[in-house]
């Protein structure tokens, strides 16, 4: 069970001060949606030049021009990028392509599939898929909880993200995901080290445990 550390609503600055920080006990490092549309691929460049032996994630949630777009982040230094599901089926097998031309990965963000683009997607073998509830869901839809759609896929890479904290990671761990993605969980955090050290701990001693 890796660590995703999510970096949104910061400046690139503070974005690499607080993952130097927590940066022994992360294994992934997601540059966000925001910081990606506020200070475009400088954000993608200047986290993979601090953090070079990390997994960088470009958080772009790309839904149309998927070539361009995937192409800009593997270019800039991400190792995964990110499409929405809901996207159209070409656009997606696209950013597959360029993910594969590039020996880079992609991860789906589930929000809003649909049962008939699950149903196509969980088939891929090589693609991480993301269960996550969105920060407006969290605020203002009272959203709670993680789910996993059923699949009869074994070989499906599961992420899970969205306001992930250290009172419901125990509730993270019983879905078992690959990936866990934990962003003011940390961020914000009055200690981000002893946070980010709590995450990593529990999600090891689960690894452990299988």
């Amino acid at each position: 069970m890796m660590i995703q550390l999510a970096l949104d609503r910061l400046s690139i600055e503070e974005a690499i001060n607080v993952t130097r920080k927590v940066e022994h006990h992360i294994d992934w490092i997601e540059v966000g949606t925001s910081l990606i549309k506020e200070f475009g691929m400088d954000s993608v460049r200047k986290m993979k030049s601090a953090f070079p032996d990390k997994t960088i994630v470009a958080d772009i949630k790309t839904f149309d021009n998927a070539i361009y777009e995937f192409e800009l982040c593997f270019k800039n230094g991400a190792d995964v990028a990110t499409v929405m599901g809901a996207a159209p089926k070409v656009s997606i097998e696209a950013c597959r392509d360029v993910a594969k031309r590039y020996n880079k990965q992609v991860m789906i963000d589930l929000l809003n599939t649909t049962d008939e683009q699950f149903a196509y997607l969980s088939e891929y073998e090589d693609l991480v898929l993301c269960a996550h509830i969105s920060k407006d869901e969290q605020e203002h839809g009272g959203k709670t909880g993680w789910t996993l759609p059923l699949t009869s896929n074994e070989n499906v890479m599961w992420a899970v993200a969205g306001g992930i904290s250290p009172d419901s990671f125990s509730e993270i761990m019983k879905l078992n995901p690959h990936v866990v993605i934990i962003g003011s969980g940390i961020t914000k955090a009055e200690d981000p080290e002893k946070a980010a050290k709590f995450f990593s701990e529990n999600a090891r001693v689960k690894g452990l445990n299988l």
